[in-house]
């Protein structure tokens, strides 16, 4: 008996993680009755964020975020206006469309945009989410630090929704990869370190450099299903010195000559 009770339990507990999975998608499906958008950029990128819920006239429109879904609502723009006090309405801009556009995006802008529609003050259908995840590359090193023979670590951070980064990378198909300047996938070549975090949807890499890397280019791609939605790049720069036509590093201070 006591073994059987044991199976149920299990069989219970599967029952809830299958139901959590399927709550979950629907949040990434769209269970608004409009579908939900998930776009991803680069920081530093322009983006256009769709309202597809808009009425003929923008006076409707009213953008709301949340950095993510269970934080406090601020509103960006209402009924076609911008709101002043926001400490980036500069950057922000209604499209002719209602879309709302964002000029160059940093980490921080990422979250969950909702386009909601109003006439003679009420509400007008469902809201349009759009999730905006911002793609960044950063160094552990500091520019004084990188030198042939020191290790260079990098990080391909996807600063993302409140949602877990596995969920989206299980609903969105979405990966973290790192190639070279030919696009080859480095994750099989010994002389580079990658790891994951899904705790932090970081994808980091780890080598040591060569005398060769100088303006080298290591780009991390965000896939979604196989497509490239959006890139980071990384190149290597040595603070004063240069390479000569054999190789090897010369420091400027000894290739001046008095005449």
């Amino acid at each position: 008996m006591m073994f059987k009770g044991q199976k149920q339990t299990m069989a219970e507990k599967c029952v809830v993680c299958l139901l959590g999975l399927i709550i979950l998608g629907s949040l990434f499906t769209g269970s608004s009755g409009v579908d939900d958008t998930h776009l991803f950029y680069s920081s530093g990128e322009n983006v256009r964020l769709p309202c597809n819920n808009a009425l003929s006239d923008c006076t409707s429109t009213t953008w709301i975020y949340n950095r993510d879904i269970n934080t406090t609502s601020i509103e960006l723009m209402t009924l076609g206006i911008t709101k002043n006090y926001i400490e980036r309405h500069k950057r922000l801009s209604l499209g002719s469309d209602c879309s709302l556009n964002i000029q160059k995006i940093t980490e921080e802008d990422y979250g969950v945009y909702s386009c909601r529609q109003f006439v003679d003050e009420k509400q007008q259908g469902t809201d349009a989410r759009v999730y905006l995840h911002v793609l960044q590359v950063t160094s552990s090193s500091s520019q004084t630090e990188i030198r042939p023979g020191s290790f260079l670590s990098l990080s391909c951070q996807l600063h993302t929704d409140g949602f877990y980064c596995d969920t989206l990378i299980h609903f969105q198909g979405v990966e973290l990869i790192w190639v070279n300047e030919a696009g080859v996938n480095l994750q099989t070549d010994s002389r580079y370190k990658i790891s994951f975090s899904s705790k932090h949807c970081k994808s980091s890499l780890t080598t040591r450099l060569l005398n060769e890397d100088l303006n080298r280019e290591w780009r991390c791609l965000l896939t979604q299903r196989n497509e490239v939605k959006t890139s980071v790049s990384y190149t290597v720069k040595y603070s004063d010195a240069e390479v000569n036509q054999t190789g090897y590093l010369i420091r400027d201070h000894l290739c001046k000559k008095s005449w």
